[in-house]
């Protein structure tokens, strides 16, 4: 257990009465012992003093992919731990999409003995149905047991309607959570962009911002039938915005998030064919943009997510039809989003949706675990290859100015940064 003193550090948690206050926090064996304007290290703890330094709540993401088993060109799950805790997230959600897909207990134990002994916890998302495929549900309850924190298949819409009711009505016996992600189908068909004008003048094939809204109306209404909880992830439209908000004044026990890139970039950037910005759901035009932004602030979203995905080279430097959907996002998440919200708004977002996945949360108060984030909300950094930690380099943000770096985080009684 590291024992620390962080020096003139400026609280940003609405739950602590310190919140905005600068000052001293002193941390032994992982608990916060005082908070006061200078404190006297008489124990000879180590001394934190960094530029401008900020300090909030740990912060969650829900959707991470790392790639092992299987994939460990892409992302280990070691370097993965590493790039988040100096990203600022003390915990993150592990999608599925591995190989084997995480759809037993076994698999779901192999990543937490994985994840043991980092700063950073990894709670993994059980697929929900086998090898995510769509057609028989996977061990839910077994993998509830072993760890996992809900149940999804990564990017891909349940077809089938009788899966989607079943596997509502039985997570309820376990208050398990069921991640839905909205994209018809048939309606998609061979898309890969927006439909619209970009589209049409790309010559790429459009997916209707319709294949998204269509089936989260599908998928809201299982959920108004069976009740249960569900989560939508990765919202990208205004219309959806509406969908959720009108299913949330119902009394639906729905929860959604937004990615930082949908929040960030609009589809004018493909206009260069590059296929870092091949993402999915694809990025929208200006006007949904600014929509998700509003739901963001008025609280129709709940969360935000870097929906970090690492692809080799190999699929994703490729024509833009083959090039595999998918963008790295950690390390980019809080210096873009504080390009288009305030710091206060990030936070709230990157803390909250631990309740809603059943994680641990802690204000920083004398007496509570210490599980903070560390930050400089006003320093800025150009995003190059070379200051990319990730072992894939697949990031939508090259070239873009960030505002506003991460130092890292003290948690599980270790300091990151």
């Amino acid at each position: 257990m590291k024992n620390v003193i962080l020096k003139q550090a400026t609280i940003i948690d609405s739950e602590s009465s310190f919140h905005n206050q600068k000052m001293d926090i002193s941390i032994e064996n992982g608990i916060i012992t005082s908070i006061e304007k200078s404190a006297k290290n008489t124990q000879n703890f180590e001394e934190i003093l960094l530029n401008n330094l900020h300090v909030s709540q740990g912060w969650f993401d829900s959707s991470v992919s790392f790639g092992e088993p299987g994939f460990e060109d892409r992302e280990t799950i070691a370097n993965g731990l590493y790039v988040a805790a100096k990203s600022g997230f003390t915990d993150v959600a592990l999608q599925p999409n591995t190989y084997p897909i995480l759809d037993n207990q076994s698999a779901i134990s192999f990543v937490k003995n994985k994840a043991n002994g980092f700063a950073t916890n990894l709670h993994p998302i059980g697929a929900l149905t086998k090898n995510s495929d769509g057609e028989d549900l996977a061990e839910l309850f077994d993998m509830k047991n072993a760890g996992a924190i809900a149940f999804g298949d990564y990017n891909k819409s349940i077809e089938n309607a009788n899966i989607q009711k079943i596997a509502l009505q039985y997570v309820q016996d376990f208050e398990g959570l069921v991640i839905s992600f909205c994209q018809d189908k048939s309606l998609k068909g061979n898309g890969v962009v927006n439909e619209g004008v970009v589209s049409t003048q790309l010559g790429l094939k459009g997916i209707p911002a319709m294949a998204e809204e269509i089936d989260l109306i599908r998928n809201l209404s299982i959920l108004e039938y069976t009740g249960g909880k569900m989560h939508i992830p990765t919202l990208s439209t205004a219309k959806s915005v509406q969908i959720i908000a009108a299913a949330k004044k119902k009394g639906l026990n729905v929860t959604c998030s937004v990615s930082v890139h949908h929040l960030t970039l609009n589809e004018k950037v493909l206009e260069g064919f590059d296929s870092r910005y091949k993402v999915a759901p694809p990025l929208q035009t200006e006007s949904n943009r600014l929509a998700l932004i509003k739901g963001i602030t008025d609280g129709t979203i709940d969360m935000i997510t870097s929906d970090h995905n690492p692809i080799d080279i190999e699929h994703k430097k490729l024509e833009f039809d083959l090039a595999k959907n998918g963008t790295i996002g950690l390390e980019t998440a809080f210096g873009m989003l504080q390009n288009v919200l305030s710091t206060e708004i990030i936070v709230d977002k990157l803390v909250n949706g631990k309740t809603i996945f059943g994680l641990e949360k802690n204000s920083i108060k004398v007496g509570n675990k210490a599980i903070l984030t560390m930050f400089n909300p006003n320093q800025t950094l150009t995003v190059t290859k070379e200051n990319i930690l990730s072992k894939s380099k697949n990031s939508a943000f090259l070239g873009q100015t960030l505002k506003g770096i991460v130092y890292g985080i003290y948690n599980n009684g270790k300091v990151e940064l």
